[in-house]
């Protein structure tokens, strides 16, 4: 059973099985040149809410010791927003700092019914920003306890490194949240990345 916050905007109930502190590990499996890159890393993932109708997302990984009682290696941090895919109305904030003007339009769980898609679930956003100049838009679906997502739209910085496109997979199992991200980047086709397996710390 899940605990719904009770100051948790109406909109964000089909995400609320994410809300918390996840933190396991998982493998990474890409290929780089001519060689496959293989590692274990850990992770702690985070979502939460501040009143608004979307939710808060971080994430921080770092490589397990080569050799036991070694140090981790911090590995990559990604920020980012996750909300219902809808458009934007007076009752919302923005742009800029621009408050809302009026009441919301999806303030109960009736008017977010409305926003169900032909597959039965909730059309999603997801932004994501990574530290090495690369910010994603991913668009998918959340269907229960099942999250389908894949880019639209890839920024990269002139000293990014090469990606262009990818999808992840995040689902809620036996308790915990198990993810897998496919990447297409350093010249190669969409292909599979790396996967996790997490448990709620908080």
């Amino acid at each position: 059973m899940i605990d719904l916050p009770v100051d948790l905007p109406a909109e964000l109930v089909p995400l609320s099985w994410l809300l918390g502190v996840w933190e396991g590990s998982g493998v990474i499996d890409y290929k780089v040149g001519d060689e496959s890159v293989t590692h274990e890393f850990g992770q702690r993932v985070s979502f939460s809410h501040d009143g608004l109708p979307h939710l808060n997302y971080t994430s921080y990984t770092w490589l397990f010791p080569a050799e036991e009682g070694g140090e981790p290696t911090p590995l990559v941090t990604e920020t980012g927003y996750w909300r219902l895919a809808r458009e934007l109305g007076d009752g919302d904030q923005g742009p800029g700092m621009l408050p809302a003007i009026g009441e919301p339009r999806f303030a109960d769980a009736e008017s977010v019914e409305s926003l169900r898609n032909a597959d039965g679930g909730f059309d999603i956003e997801v932004s994501l920003v990574h530290p090495g100049g690369v910010s994603e838009l991913y668009l998918g679906q959340v269907k229960g306890p099942r999250i389908d997502l894949a880019t639209d739209a890839v920024m990269r910085g002139s000293g990014a490194k090469d990606y262009s496109a990818a999808t992840r997979l995040y689902g809620l199992v036996d308790g915990h949240l198990l993810w897998a991200w496919d990447i297409a980047a350093l010249g190669q086709e969409l292909r599979t990345h790396a996967s996790a397996r997490l448990a709620k710390v908080d």
